[in-house]
């Protein structure tokens, strides 16, 4: 009887292990038929099979968390692969942000806000529930930056796009190169900057070329304003102003008047791997990574929300956009550190 028992419970013991060893191995054949699927719809080549098992790893790694997150169906949120799933958190970070904060400027900018400080917007009264400068007319098509870490020139040039469109009706797409380029006090093209230096030279240089004048290379090149650039600049503004920090009501009143520029820590799994719905998972506030507003509203569960137009290309998020939780209890400094640093351009 009790040989009986013993081989009862081998044969069950044995059952468990090869129906995990199954699944495992169920995993990862599905694993290995998504990365060959993800190669071909992202025309991902690598130079040897070494490389291909290494990036396999990783982006297994990430599909593991994508879809072990996926299961969360609280989340107000979702996630999927893309386009950077065979990278590391480091690798992204390294090859598709590109804010660099001067040292200091978060001791300035509090300084600034005790002190009378230009704000034009602060008198605003009239901010609707939601806006989005998409449906005006004022946001051009989301572009992508590579593998350079020029977001900067993107979030600068988005808010000087929507600046034009609102003070002088006309919507022009243009030239993030030429900032990467030619806007080098302090910024370092695809090294890294910040928005308020591209709008210094975008004042001192008199304006701002097409897309069309001076296409987008996805690296630094040599400085060559054009002829057209210099005689008849396709944008041009007169200054630019910082929002107060860390205050997501003033930010509100800026956004109501024209897309704004803010900095964001944007690197985490999660955020990489967004694909729609209204983010509010885990990240803090070392900013490394440069946005644009471009809108505001409230879905109909009655969270509120900011309109982000990234720089990571259209299959990124909804479309290249974000909406992103807006007046998060307890954290003044928003959502991923978004209301620490804002500019917006006057025309």
């Amino acid at each position: 009887m009790a040989s009986t028992i013993l081989l009862i419970l081998t044969i069950f013991i044995s059952s468990i292990t090869s129906g995990a060893t199954s699944r495992g191995g169920l995993f990862e054949t599905s694993a290995v038929e998504k990365h060959e699927q993800w190669m071909a719809r992202f025309h991902r080549v690598y130079s040897d099979e070494p490389e291909k098992r290494n990036r396999f790893h990783i982006f297994k790694k990430n599909l593991e968390f994508v879809q072990r997150f996926n299961m969360n169906k609280n989340s107000t949120f979702m996630l999927d692969v893309n386009e950077f799933s065979d990278l590391t958190d480091e690798e992204f970070r390294a090859t598709h942000t590109g804010l660099v904060v001067p040292e200091g400027i978060n001791k300035i900018s509090t300084l600034e806000s005790r002190l009378v400080v230009p704000f034009r917007y602060e008198n605003v009264s009239d901010t609707s529930e939601s806006l989005d400068w998409r449906q005006e007319g004022a946001v051009t098509p989301v572009r992508y930056q590579g593998t350079c870490g020029g977001c900067w020139a993107f979030s600068a040039v988005a808010a000087v796009e929507g600046i034009t469109k609102i003070a002088k009706g006309k919507l022009v797409t243009l030239s993030e190169q030429q900032l990467l380029d030619c806007a080098t006090d302090y910024n370092q093209g695809c090294v890294g900057g910040i928005m308020s230096k591209a709008f210094e030279y975008i004042i001192r240089n008199q304006g701002i070329t097409t897309e069309d004048n001076y296409p987008y290379q996805a690296s630094q090149q040599t400085c060559h304003p054009t002829t057209q650039s210099l005689a008849f600049p396709a944008a041009t503004i007169s200054g630019y102003e910082t929002v107060p920090m860390n205050n997501e009501e003033a930010l509100l009143k800026a956004v109501s008047q024209q897309p704004v520029s803010v900095g964001i820590e944007g690197t985490g799994a999660a955020f990489r791997h967004y694909s729609g719905g209204i983010f509010d998972g885990e990240c803090g506030t070392d900013l490394h990574h440069a946005v644009t507003i471009v809108g505001y509203g409230m879905s109909v569960e009655g969270t509120k929300y900011w309109v982000v137009k990234n720089s990571w290309g259209q299959t990124w998020g909804e479309n290249g956009y974000m909406r992103i939780k807006r007046d998060v209890v307890d954290a003044p400094q928003g959502m991923c550190g978004l209301a620490m640093l804002a500019f917006y351009p006057l025309a």
